[in-house]
């Protein structure tokens, strides 16, 4: 049984610079047969290592389990070439513009979304597929023909948090996140889908070096909001929220934010019991067939599900998808096509790819944790409850 081809950068030159003579990617291979190249390009090191890691092995199992463990569709060989942006938008960049330069028709990944903001106008430049990974800023949605993405958005974690507090109506909510393109996204988000009917929204966005965060909690605190919406990612998490507890802000509010990855479950501290959780995912959240395969693959690998191996699994099996379509020539406008009103059965329930703008329209879920520190779901919100607003693309 053949398994899909996993190649580091520096393996994948010498096997270009070997096989020249012979092949050429989207063709065929050194001994004949058909194959497309796929680039994922995401974070191995840097801040966000640990969710470019979740995403990758995510891809392995959707991968193996979309092919039926051949790592090839309709004959169609797909060999996989692994890139670390480290969280560089330049280098994102960089690495995208050198696979399109070798070839390479389907591009994937990056966890970070001043990343894939930067690696979306390039594929459409270049008339190549991009499937983005768990970057969540909605700029990408509708952005342009030839990019879409494999997981959630802000927008929809917003909704999610609507739907879990109900009304909010006369109240002032205060947006809490560092000032990246992360944390300006879900500001962004919050003000459009909360910010109406005599609901007040403000916003306090930290640097994302900053390591002492008390001026950060005092402002919150300041502020006195009604609710917090915190959107945080990185290693100062444990921080932040000890010092918001510390600063009385958890007492103070309503504190809503969203369940991170696994590693982050003793960070909350003492705040466990003081938050609201909304959850893109929640590992045991489903019993859909491709959750039952992702977990027998991990389990032969050792390995746990996370946060965004959801997302790494709906690219692998978009990837599929988009090479049926568009064959060993790698036909972009064909993959396209595919792609969009594309609907299928994923990890956490049904996906449909929205033709309109491309977003993917999934389900979400709110979460609380349990006494032993793990979470469990405590709601599940169907995709078209969630669904973001529809842009037009371009």
């Amino acid at each position: 049984m053949r398994r899909p081809l996993f190649l580091s950068a520096a393996v994948a030159l010498l096997a270009t610079a070997l096989t020249a003579g012979c092949s050429s990617p989207g063709s065929g291979t050194a001994s004949g047969a058909e194959e497309v190249k796929v680039a994922l390009i995401t974070s191995t090191s840097g801040p966000l290592a640990s969710y470019g890691e979740q995403y990758l092995r995510g891809f392995e199992a959707g991968l193996d389990h979309a092919t039926d463990g051949t790592g090839a569709v309709d004959g169609v060989e797909i060999t996989v070439l692994k890139d670390d942006d480290g969280g560089d938008p330049a280098k994102g960049v960089s690495l995208a513009k050198k696979r399109i330069g070798q070839g390479v028709p389907i591009i994937a990944g990056s966890v970070v979304s001043g990343v894939a903001t930067q690696i979306a106008p390039v594929a459409a430049q270049n008339k190549t597929l991009y499937i983005s990974g768990p970057a969540a800023t909605d700029a990408l949605t509708g952005v342009n023909r030839y990019t879409f993405r494999s997981g959630r958005q802000t927008y929809q974690d917003v909704l999610t948090a609507k739907n879990i507090l109900g009304g909010s109506k006369g109240k002032k909510v205060l947006v809490l996140a560092q000032d990246n393109a992360f944390g300006q996204a879900n500001a962004a988000a919050v003000t459009s889908v909360l910010g109406t009917g005599g609901t007040t929204v403000s916003e306090v966005l930290a640097p994302p070096a900053a390591t002492d965060l008390t001026p950060v909690a005092s402002k919150v605190k300041a502020a006195r909001p009604d609710m917090v919406f915190v959107a945080w990612a990185g290693d100062t998490a444990q921080s932040m929220w000890s010092t918001l507890d510390q600063q009385g802000v958890l007492d103070a509010a309503t504190v809503v934010t969203g369940l991170d990855s696994r590693a982050s479950y003793p960070v909350f501290g003492k705040a466990r019991e003081k938050v609201t959780l909304l959850a893109h995912y929640v590992p045991g959240a489903a019993d859909t067939p491709e959750a039952e395969a992702m977990r027998t693959y991990f389990k032969a690998k050792k390995w746990e599900e996370d946060l965004f191996t959801p997302d790494g699994f709906n690219a692998a099996q978009m990837v599929v998808e988009a090479v049926r379509a568009g064959g060993a020539e790698g036909d972009t406008d064909a993959m396209v096509k595919a792609l969009e009103g594309f609907s299928f059965s994923g990890v956490k329930g049904p996906n449909t790819v929205r033709a309109a703008d491309h977003a993917l329209l999934q389900p979400t879920f709110q979460a609380q944790f349990t006494a032993e520190g793990a979470p469990r779901v405590a709601r599940t919100f169907p995709a078209e409850q969630v669904a973001p607003a529809e842009t037009r693309i371009g």
